[in-house]
């Protein structure tokens, strides 16, 4: 099937074309604004105090340290997601645990300021996580990891406005996935179609020329 085929099919078929992204993109944007709940997210910044070869604090921003910012805050990141962590930050809020937060570490590469971003249902909860989680990485880093000092440069403030779901983004996709299965499914119509289309499909199925056409005659005429 050709481009210009394909065209021809959607241009008689256009309403399937229509209907089904707009009813994908419907039943998304319900699902979406109806029963998703909103997340939030609270971020605290760390600076990572490193030592050198003669046990002091490093003062300048090398192209090492940028290696080694980068390098840190991996290691961060695992170390945030521990049981030691996790468990210790629950334990001090008076949690169970913290599978309804999602932790998240990045840096610069051009320094030692790391971002701790907890994102969880509630606002205050997922400050107050991430100050405590900030507390007790910089704990641990400081006992299992190379590095003088983590010290939280900011607090985390409550967010005041949501963070996800992308709702739109969402929306967008199920248009685009009506659109496919309404193209998918005009293709596949066209497939089962064993009807004779035009004359020169009647003539490349019997060998026989057309002579003529016969217009359909409607009722009443």
């Amino acid at each position: 099937m050709t481009l210009l085929e394909l065209l021809q099919l959607l241009r008689k078929k256009w309403y399937l074309v229509v209907i089904f992204p707009l009813v994908f993109a419907g039943l998304a944007a319900g699902y979406c604004w109806g029963f998703m709940s909103n997340d939030y997210t609270s971020d605290v910044s760390l600076y990572v105090l490193a030592k050198n070869e003669a046990g002091e604090t490093s003062s300048g921003v090398s192209s090492s340290d940028m290696t080694a910012s980068q390098q840190l805050a991996n290691d961060i990141a695992v170390l945030a997601e521990t049981n030691r962590v996790t468990e210790a930050t629950a334990k001090a809020l008076g949690m169970e645990d913290l599978d309804d937060f999602e932790v998240e570490v990045s840096s610069a590469t051009t320094n030692r300021v790391i971002t701790l971003s907890v994102t969880g249902k509630k606002p205050e909860s997922a400050a107050l996580v991430a100050d405590e989680l900030a507390k007790q990485v910089s704990t641990a880093a400081v006992e299992v990891m190379d590095v003088r000092a983590v010290n939280i440069v900011d607090q985390a403030q409550v967010p005041l406005t949501p963070s996800g779901p992308n709702r739109i983004m969402y929306t967008a996709v199920a248009f685009l996935a009506g659109l496919f299965v309404a193209i998918a499914l005009i293709v596949l119509l066209d497939l089962l179609d064993t009807t004779v289309k035009s004359d020169e499909e009647m003539e490349e199925l019997f060998g026989l020329p057309v002579l003529g056409n016969m217009p359909t005659v409607k009722k009443g005429k």
